[in-house]
């Protein structure tokens, strides 16, 4: 076979050369598209936004605005027209703080009723008997005199400790504990009088004794609110007159913030340093809402409407609103 080169040597090295050149060529271009390829690919992939798994069931709504709060909480309510109900630590005894003065209240219609005492007794405000915090007696002058159904009124409405106190005297926390016993509430416990004074016998416990005025459970709270709205409560009357005070409350920056006029609220709130409570009922049109929430050892100490206690009580009734709303 005849050379092509000619029998040139040279010819032959530069042909060789360049057909090894050309091959080469093609094989950095093939590997540069590949890489180039491969880069686009990872940038893709890595600017693909994640979809984040977003909560489902009520419970884990609940967990899910819980998992960043500084602080613990307590949680029963139940929709009082489907028995639809849920429950976080809700048989667990907590500090009830102004709370405890719905039982107290209960009381009071009891030995009304059974003709201990009449709504027109007058009580007398003593300078001793006057109480700081939440209130407006405190203010009021010394000797001044006030019938029992005023008392009640201002313990409620406006979660009056003076007024608190006043009818303490008279109804005694052991007797607020007894008729617990027999409506079947045995975690609710009145334990003494605000400031100190008139221990009921609960308190001989030393484990009762760091609750301070009075114990309870979210459980106990809601069983409660539920017989007042069946009337179970000493008497249909005498319910539906607690109810209508319990609507009338002021402090509504927990469970009843920002709630329309068409929304009725049955509410008592508490609050201590690191504390904030409430129990109500919430009147929707998807049923009758009862709830009761404690949120306790918060870090922050902060007695205004941005307390973060405050915000979580609102923000789960809400999410309880909407996940047991028939």
């Amino acid at each position: 076979m005849k050379d092509k080169s000619g029998g040139n040597p040279r010819v032959s090295k530069g042909a060789n050369l360049y057909h090894k050149t050309k091959i080469m060529f093609r094989k950095i271009i093939v590997i540069a598209f590949l890489f180039l390829f491969l880069s686009e690919a990872v940038s893709a992939q890595k600017a693909k936004p994640t979809q984040s798994v977003q909560p489902q069931t009520l419970d884990e709504k609940i967990k899910a605005e819980l998992a960043n709060f500084s602080g613990k909480v307590w949680i029963y309510a139940k929709n009082l027209d489907t028995g639809k109900d849920y429950a976080l630590r809700a048989d667990e005894q907590v500090r009830t703080a102004s709370t405890i003065k719905l039982p107290i209240m209960t009381e009071v219609f009891h030995q009304v009723a059974q003709g201990k005492l009449n709504w027109t007794d007058e009580i007398v405000l003593a300078k001793e008997k006057k109480q700081g915090g939440s209130g407006i007696l405190s203010e009021f002058s010394d000797n001044t005199k006030i019938d029992f159904r005023t008392a009640v009124n201002l313990m409620i409405v406006i979660s009056d400790n003076s007024a608190t106190n006043l009818i303490l005297d008279k109804i005694t926390a052991d007797s607020v504990n007894e008729f617990m016993d027999v409506l079947g509430l045995k975690q609710t416990r009145s334990m003494r009088k605000i400031g100190g004074g008139g221990d009921a016998k609960a308190g001989a416990e030393q484990r009762l004794k760091l609750f301070g005025i009075g114990v309870s459970s979210p459980k106990d709270m809601v069983r409660l609110l539920e017989m007042l709205e069946k009337g179970e409560v000493v008497s249909r009357e005498a319910s539906n007159e607690m109810l209508s005070i319990l609507k009338r409350q002021q402090f509504k920056n927990g469970i009843g913030r920002n709630l329309p006029d068409t929304v009725p609220s049955a509410s008592k709130s508490g609050a201590l340093d690191r504390l904030r409570s409430d129990v109500g009922i919430i009147y929707t049109r998807r049923g009758r809402i009862a709830m009761a929430i404690t949120t306790d050892d918060m870090m922050e100490v902060a007695y205004t409407e941005e307390n973060p206690g405050l915000k979580m009580l609102w923000k789960l009734s809400q999410i309880l609103q909407d996940g047991l709303g028939k």
